[in-house]
Order: C-alpha cells, then structure tokens, then sequence
C-alpha cells in the first residue's frame, strides 16, 4: 500500500505591486508636520502670545483638598486635616482627574498625596490648580455634570 499522506500545498502569495501606504500620503502627512513646525516656530520666534487662554477673574472660593486613588476606578477625597468628604468605589470623572493628577506628580517625583487647590472663579470657571507641579484642569470645559461633582466638593463644610 502506498503513503497515502500528502504535504498540504504551501499558499501562494500574491505579490504586492506598489507600496502599501502611497506615495501622496507620505508626503501630505510630512508636509503637515512641516508645516505644523513652521507655525510654531513663527510663533515662538515673534513672540505672539498664547490664545484661548481662560480669563482671569477673581476667586470667589477655594479648598485644598486630597485626591487619593486606590485603583482604576475608586477614589476617596480628603481635607488636608485627613476628614473623608467622599469615598466613591466608582469615581467616575473625580477619577480621572485624580488619574491625571497623579500622571503628573509621577513625571515631577512629587507625592501624590500632597493637596491641591479647587477653585470658582467669579466669572463661573471651576478649576483644580496644582501648586507643586503647576499642572491645572479648567473643570467646567468637561461639563455641566462634571463640573457639578466637583461643586458638591466646595459645599461640603
């Protein structure tokens, strides 16, 4: 009896013809970046001054508070005297901003425990303001119940 086992064919590939990202496309994305530099530079080099700023205003409140993650997702807030305003095991959007907060404080080896400021300003900002790092978050950019969160957090006495 003869072997009857075969190689299975080895699978034909076909070949490419051309380049797999084109030509136009390399060059339009290295214009941007190009451009994008020229910008910046014109910018820099004359001094222009940043846009999109938030206005000053004066404060109306603030409080220190301590944001201190325990996972992916819970967080508890503190006063600097160590009092637990909230302890939320699904933080939400108070969760991000502390994920956020503690990225930074990583980058410049500062402890993640230290507080950080949460301030209205009159003309209805809302913002975190890190002094150790200079890091901030505009608050109210996020929305009305993002914002909302963090107002809960300047009632609270």
């Amino acid at each position: 009896m003869a072997d009857q086992t075969q190689t299975p064919p080895s699978p034909a590939y076909r070949k490419r013809d051309g380049d797999l990202v084109p030509r136009i496309l390399i060059r339009a994305m290295l214009a941007l970046a190009l451009s994008a530099l020229a910008i910046t530079s014109f910018a820099v080099l004359t001094g222009r001054e940043p846009a999109a700023q938030p206005q000053s205003s004066a404060v109306v409140r603030d409080r220190w508070l301590i944001l201190e993650g325990h996972d992916a997702q819970a967080v508890t807030v503190r006063t600097p005297d160590g009092e637990v305003l909230i302890d939320l095991p699904h933080g939400g959007f108070v969760t991000v901003v502390q994920s956020g907060l503690a990225t930074e404080r990583r980058k410049h080896d500062v402890d993640p425990l230290r507080p950080v400021r949460l301030v209205e300003y009159a003309n209805g900002r809302l913002a975190i303001e890190d002094p150790d790092t200079g890091w901030s978050i505009e608050l109210y950019a996020f929305g009305g119940d993002n914002k909302a969160s963090f107002e809960r957090l300047l009632d609270q006495e």
